[in-house]
């Protein structure tokens, strides 16, 4: 706390600093920036960045000096000045989506907006973890839970994970709200908000024609066609087509590869202005999205130095300072053997493996979404436009990721047993199926009454989504001799265990032994409004508040292949503790902005602004353990400066955020009726977790032509210790402990203070980038050189480990040329080379240590008093996990016309 406020303070003093040379600095014209007819009062700003180079559909350029532009966004429900937006922002235009080669969401993971951390579930392209300001989900993967930041696309909440890296369709820009949005947005919007605003039809004919070839069979298309106004009507098509080939081969012929993608849409845009005052856009959009998950490698080998020996009744005494420490338990010896890698294991902690070790089953996972989306808006007056929002959208889910191979557990025993007719078996395949439906309804009042600028409306959202799981092992090792193996594939899912398959959702898992199933059924009504008072020219009052209602219905369908929809398995689900999931919850979301205008550009504000991620239930759990939502408070100042005449412009903002019941999962043993497994169970943190940082941003332009930009995120973590109780056992029975209790034997259980830590959230992350072009003759044609380099300090990727997975340093670069004429018919041809991650830096993004340290014992032990005080390292071999993608290059053109 003692650090955080002396680099508050620093960051004050700096703040008013800047405030008193933005004061003495000459005014340059200001534009006016209206949403249709309604002038946008001065509100407060917020740090941002921005792309200085943004064309004529999100900035205006302000001609009289040359500076730097100004940015229109949407984040306050209305089109307001960047500059003047009381909301923490930084925006991506169409050109910087361009220069930085970003072609799906997970290509934003190199860290090009600091605050905004993305990354994959497991090694999975298919499904992501997006985090705002260390708000970040560890497992949002599940029908029952929830993101911790909002995604939208034009104005439309997308409820769950998957999908969202398919290709992105023609973008106008990408704006990323920081820090809670709980009063406009509404529910699991805590961290933030990350918005994507597609481009509208013109109503003029013309268009663009896109492809691109690089390395690693990098080969992309795309049309964007905008066709002539007809009785009022306006058309836009986008396709699109995204293809790259495996990152790492798979040595099993005939097998997919890992890191492949081939991606397919396209979106279909109707605007209707039937008369003055009256505008409806609809929206159709389809995508296809065949992928593979990264390689995940076997980066060490028994890294903390376990050591073999000791048994339950005299286990191996863990020494004073040993590494050999499980997070969250209280071991004091180990039992169990490490057992020795398998011949043709690799370990390779140190660069990525372009060349899998050990051939695996895999086959391509597919993810399909679609939707339709209405958005009608009608100009009543003036000083008031009424909206409607209405979207349908649904994606479905296959997912077949075999990229852990022998990585990961089960461990074998590499053993004379492991013969060709009992292979010892390895390589779980994560097998699993999603469905999901959503539907939105949206209405909102904007306007203006004399002084106050509004924004009022009300919500609804209903979703059902179902999943079901399976993780068959695939493989087997035949052994030859100590240095020498065979490997095998092996029978899965239908053609080992027919008889008690239970088929659910989609094809993944048909035929296999079922993990888990689970639907729920989500309703949620919210009704929200936000006052701005103009009080003076200068100061500006806002305050706001949404109530909202979350109703959530859910059910196991199956658990460790038990049917929970058999009546003849009520006594098994009873003695599990199964509940289904009948929720109910409502939350009030208040908002407060002092703004003040110092100038025409020097602006300043401080803000409380508060958000919730809703409660559900895991379905990783045999009992559907249901835990509450969580809540944060934000407190925030901030400045906003355009200095030099508008050739420099300085945005920082300072917060402290307090967030309660904070959901964090943790990896035990769960007693069931069937026997006792490994689950990861969620449940809200006692205490106040604590999130303070600081955002700042720089953006210079010194000549014409030249743009610098440096953006810089400081975030501070801490969640409390939390005393957990691990699972008890009966001594020398095999049952739950309620059965324990009923036979009147001694209960197994140990309570520690376990840390937990929030993931994919580096301490420090800075980004830079400059922009030089330089026109080429009376043409109008222009040459621009872009690079962009991208940092951000090591942090964990699993929440109850303080391992961390490693810093990294992107740097991304383009030269173009731009803008070249067609002949007398107004195309225009436009090509380019580029390279991501231009010098090839490797580092692991991801890291896993599960597989490293000593496990709590599953099964109890006749004549141990209390085997939670032993660990097993019998299923020791290393940390695990991915690395980032190496260095890709490539060219690629243009025509528009």
């Amino acid at each position: 706390m003692t650090a955080f406020n002396t680099r508050t303070n620093a960051s004050l003093a700096a703040l008013a600093t800047a405030l008193a040379f933005g004061l003495a600095t000459p005014a340059a014209a200001s534009i006016s920036v209206t949403a249709d007819g309604v002038t946008v009062a001065g509100a407060g700003t917020e740090a941002a960045t921005a792309d200085e180079g943004q064309n004529a559909e999100q900035s205006t350029e302000n001609s009289n000096n040359g500076g730097l532009t100004e940015i229109v966004v949407t984040a306050t429900k209305r089109e307001t000045n960047l500059q003047k937006t009381p909301i923490s922002i930084s925006v991506m235009g169409a050109e910087t989506i361009k220069e930085r080669k970003v072609m799906s969401l997970l290509d934003l993971a190199d860290g090009g907006v600091p605050s905004l951390r993305v990354a994959t579930f497991e090694a999975r392209q298919s499904a992501l973890t997006i985090g705002i300001r260390g708000i970040v989900p560890l497992d949002a993967n599940q029908p029952a839970r929830e993101q911790g930041v909002g995604i939208y696309i034009d104005g439309v909440y997308l409820g769950r994970q998957h999908g969202l890296n398919a290709a992105l369709f023609d973008i106008e820009r990408v704006e990323v709200l920081k820090g809670p949005q709980g009063t406009l947005f509404g529910r699991n919007t805590e961290g933030g908000a990350l918005s994507l605003i597609s481009k509208a039809p013109t109503g003029e004919f013309g268009g663009r024609i896109e492809g691109t070839f690089g390395n690693i069979g990098t080969r992309s298309g795309s049309l964007h066609l905008n066709l002539p106004e007809v009785a009022g009507f306006s058309v836009k098509l986008d396709g699109v087509y995204q293809h790259q080939d495996a990152v790492t081969k798979n040595p099993l012929a005939g097998q997919a590869g890992f890191g492949f993608y081939n991606r397919k849409g396209m979106r279909a845009a109707v605007r209707w202005k039937p008369v003055d005052g009256i505008t409806n856009d609809f929206a159709f959009d389809i995508a296809k999205d065949e992928n593979t998950p990264y390689y995940s490698q076997l980066l060490n080998y028994n890294p903390n130095n376990c050591l073999s020996g000791g048994s339950n009744t005299a286990p191996l005494a863990i020494p004073a300072g040993s590494t050999c420490v499980t997070p969250g338990t209280a071991f004091t010896g180990t039992q169990g053997s490490i057992r020795a890698l398998v011949p043709g294991v690799v370990v390779n902690g140190d660069t990525l493996m372009r060349v899998a070790d050990i051939g695996v089953p895999q086959q391509n996972s597919v993810d399909k979404t679609h939707g339709f989306t209405n958005v009608f808006k009608w100009k009543v007056s003036p000083d008031l436009e009424l909206r409607s929002i209405t979207a349908w959208r649904g994606v479905d889910v296959e997912q077949y990721d075999n990229s852990g191979g022998y990585h990961r557990v089960p461990v074998i025993n590499y053993t004379a047993a492991c013969t060709t007719a009992a292979p010892c078996a390895f390589s779980r395949y994560s097998l699993a199926d999603l469905r999901q439906r959503q539907f939105s309804q949206e209405l909102q009042a904007v306007g203006s009454v004399g002084s106050i600028d509004y924004v009022a409306g009300l919500y609804y959202f209903n979703e059902h989504v179902s999943d079901d799981a399976a993780t068959p092992n695939t493989m087997g090792v035949v052994y030859n001799t100590a240095t020498s193996a065979s490997f095998v594939t092996i029978p899965y899912c239908a053609a080992t265990n027919p008889a008690t398959a239970i088929d659910f959702v989609g094809n993944a898992v048909r035929g296999c032994n079922i993990d888990r199933a689970s639907e729920v059924f989500s309703k949620s009504y919210a009704a929200y409004g936000q006052l701005t008072w103009n009080a003076t020219e200068q100061l500006h009052i806002t305050v706001g508040g949404r109530y909202t209602e979350d109703k959530k219905q859910g059910a196991l369908l199956a658990s460790r292949n038990i049917d929970y929809r058999n009546p003849a398995n009520a006594a098994i689900l009873a003695t599990n503790g199964y509940t289904p999931l009948d929720k109910k919850w409502n939350r009030f979301n208040p908002m407060a902005t002092i703004a003040y205008d110092f100038n025409d550009d020097v602006h300043g504000y401080a803000k409380y602004s508060t958000g919730y991620r809703a409660g559900g239930a895991s379905s990783r759990t045999s009992d559907y353990r249901a835990f509450n939502p969580e809540d944060v408070k934000n407190y925030e100042v901030g400045l906003k400066a355009d200095l030099f005449n508008r050739h420099a412009r300085f945005n920082i903002a300072a917060y402290m955020m307090d967030r309660k019941g904070s959901q964090v999962d943790l990896s035990t043993i769960q007693p069931t009726a069937t026997g006792n497994f490994n689950n990861l169970v969620t449940f809200n943190a006692p205490g106040t977790t604590k999130i303070r940082g600081i955002e700042a941003d720089l953006t210079v332009k010194p000549v014409d032509g030249l743009t610098l930009d440096l953006s810089y995120a400081y975030t501070y973590t801490d969640v409390p210790p939390v005393n957990v109780t691990y699972t008890a056992f009966c001594t020398g029975v095999g049952t739950p402990s309620t059965a324990c209790t009923a036979a009147g034997q001694a209960i197994n259980s140990s309570t520690v203070a376990q840390k937990f830590y929030i993931v994919f959230t580096p301490r420090n992350a800075a980004s830079g980038s400059i922009a030089y072009e330089y026109p080429l003759g009376s043409s109008g044609a222009r040459v621009k050189f872009h690079m962009d380099a991208n940092y951000a300090q090591a942090t964990q990727s699993f929440d109850q480990f303080a391992t961390k997975a490693d810093a990294s340093f992107i740097v991304n670069a383009r030269l173009s040329v731009l803008d070249v004429a067609l002949g007398a018919g107004g195309s225009k041809l436009n090509f380019g080379v580029w390279s991501r991650n231009l010098f090839n830096e490797q580092h692991v993004y991801r890291r896993d240590p599960s597989n490293s340290i000593p496990a709590v014992q599953s099964a109890p032990v006749t004549g141990v008093p209390n085997i939670l005080a032993v660990g097993n390292v019998g299923g020791i071999l290393g940390d695990y996990g991915n690395f980032n993608m190496p260095r890709t290059f490539g060219i690629d053109a243009s025509i528009s016309f």
